[in-house]
């Protein structure tokens, strides 16, 4: 090798440490201003888009001769929203009368005109009680020799068991909604209501809990499946390892249904095809949407799905990470404000409440020339080599255009979603509770985690109590047959609840 030869090399090693060392600071620097600056939040305000583009838009492509120029109706005043009231007009109250001390002293001499009243929010906090049960035993008075009568025990989810279902109630919500571990639930107990619970005692609570539930959770995913679209993610959870002395890495997946606000958890020891498998039925035929994830891929092609729908908000985080970062500003910025404007249109069909049929014509009309613009730009983009393969741009593009057919799946199906938000934001309350409970017990234990979220989450997206739906429920249980159970369901207590009300 010549000596020249040995320097173009040096040369090219060189430019290619420099091209590393540059995306490793662009990524450290990505990690520090999510962590110490403004957040994660992807908007543009209008004032960068106008500051971005000016009068025109630059590199924007030219509309073609057959594609009417665009023109962005003036946007409506916004409303302004009443005012929230502080406290709900239906709490109890309790009234303190103060009147001056000559009153008090000879009321007779006086007269009320008028009265002030101010008003503080208050809060007792919760406290323990003994439900007991008294059944008397009866005999006839006129046949002493008879056999005495005693009424029957009520039905209850553990015969001879300590915790009532206010109880048990009270600690899932605890441990799954807010995050408090079953040894601090102890502590708090012991040290605030001198009322002693070991934590064995606890975990057999949420063992019991999660077996009377886990019909419930099954026949919410028969009802999410009869709908024939779900959204799919999965998240990991550490579980102790029986005999390795330390914990191994398990994942709930998570189907969510966006038409009935249903999201159900399943726990498997793995995140390969194998336990996607596993708890999909075998005559699974639905349309689903989920990231990049191959085993989805695999899934949608092994079954023969209708349809596999991608989403625009993994796109876009990608773009705005580079356009954050000050790569090529006006390119990407133009490619966030197209994004954005096919997020405006579903925006407006929330607001119309707009079924499929007419989701899909809107679309159709509406969202589709923005598709073809954007993937005709990615195109462009790609086969110019102005952008290097490993650069953020780069990566965002080359992650658009894997995704074309998945992408523009939602413009034809009106019943899918633009995104996976509904379930990722689903999945957030499980990686927020293991920052807390840091992990489950073991590797059988996790399907009892999967079913608790279930409730809870479907609580959440149905805007029930879920103190007030789990009592209710635990309470009736242990007497309903297995037919009754999709009337517990958290969607039709809701139903049932709102109707009662109306009534």
């Amino acid at each position: 090798m010549s000596e020249a030869d040995i320097i173009a090399r040096q040369n090219q090693e060189i430019e290619f440490l420099r091209e590393e060392n540059r995306l490793l600071r662009q990524k450290v620097d990505l990690l520090v201003r999510q962590i110490f600056g403004g957040g994660k939040s992807e908007k543009l305000s209008p004032d960068q888009i106008e500051m971005l583009f000016g009068d025109e838009t630059p590199g924007q492509p030219e509309a073609s001769a057959d594609e009417p120029a665009a023109v962005e109706a003036p946007e409506p005043a916004r409303k302004r929203q009443p005012r929230r009231p502080r406290y709900p007009e239906n709490l109890p109250v309790e009234e303190e009368i103060i009147d001056p001390e000559p009153v008090k002293a000879n009321p007779s001499l006086f007269r009320q005109i008028g009265e002030q009243v101010s008003e503080q929010l208050d809060y007792e906090p919760g406290r323990f009680k003994i439900k007991r049960q008294v059944r008397r035993t009866f005999v006839k008075r006129n046949d002493p020799d008879a056999v005495p009568t005693t009424a029957a025990l009520p039905p209850k989810l553990l015969e001879r068991g300590m915790m009532a279902p206010g109880l048990l109630a009270h600690v899932v919500v605890g441990k799954y909604a807010d995050h408090l571990p079953l040894y601090r639930q102890e502590q708090i107990f012991k040290q605030r209501y001198d009322v002693h619970l070991g934590r064995n005692t606890l975990c057999r609570g949420v063992e019991l809990v999660a077996e009377w539930l886990k019909p419930v959770a099954q026949q919410m995913f028969k009802e999410q499946l009869a709908g024939g679209y779900v959204q799919l993610d999965e998240t990991p959870v550490q579980y102790l390892s029986a005999g390795r002395g330390k914990t191994a890495k398990g994942y709930l997946w998570v189907s969510n249904a966006p038409r009935n606000k249903d999201t159900v958890f399943h726990w498997a020891p793995g995140r390969g095809y194998e336990h996607l498998k596993r708890w999909l039925p075998d005559q699974f035929d639905c349309i689903i949407q989920t990231d990049e994830y191959q085993p989805y891929a695999k899934l949608t092609k092994e079954l023969a799905l209708p349809a596999h729908a991608a989403c625009w908000a993994h796109v876009r985080r990608r773009f705005f990470k580079a356009y954050e970062m000050g790569e090529h500003r006006a390119r990407n910025g133009w490619i966030l404000h197209q994004i954005g404007q096919l997020y405006q249109i579903e925006k407006k069909l929330r607001e119309q409440n707009a079924g499929p049929n007419l989701r899909a014509a809107i679309r159709e009309s509406e969202s589709r020339p923005i598709l073809d613009r954007l993937f005709r730009v990615f195109g462009a983009m790609f086969e110019g080599g102005y952008y290097k393969p490993r650069s953020l741009t780069g990566t965002a593009v080359a992650y658009a255009l894997r995704q074309r057919e998945g992408l523009r799946a939602y413009v034809e199906l009106g019943q899918v979603e633009i995104d996976n938000n509904g379930v990722e934001n689903a999945i957030r309350p499980a990686a927020l509770g293991r920052k807390n409970w840091l992990f489950i017990g073991d590797k059988d234990a996790g399907w009892r985690s999967a079913v608790i979220y279930t409730i809870l989450a479907s609580c959440k997206t149905h805007g029930l109590d879920p103190y007030a739906y789990l009592k209710d429920v635990l309470e009736r249980l242990p007497d309903m047959t297995i037919r009754q159970i999709p009337s517990v369901t958290p969607r039709a207590w809701a139903k049932a609840r709102s109707m009662k009300l109306a009534s």
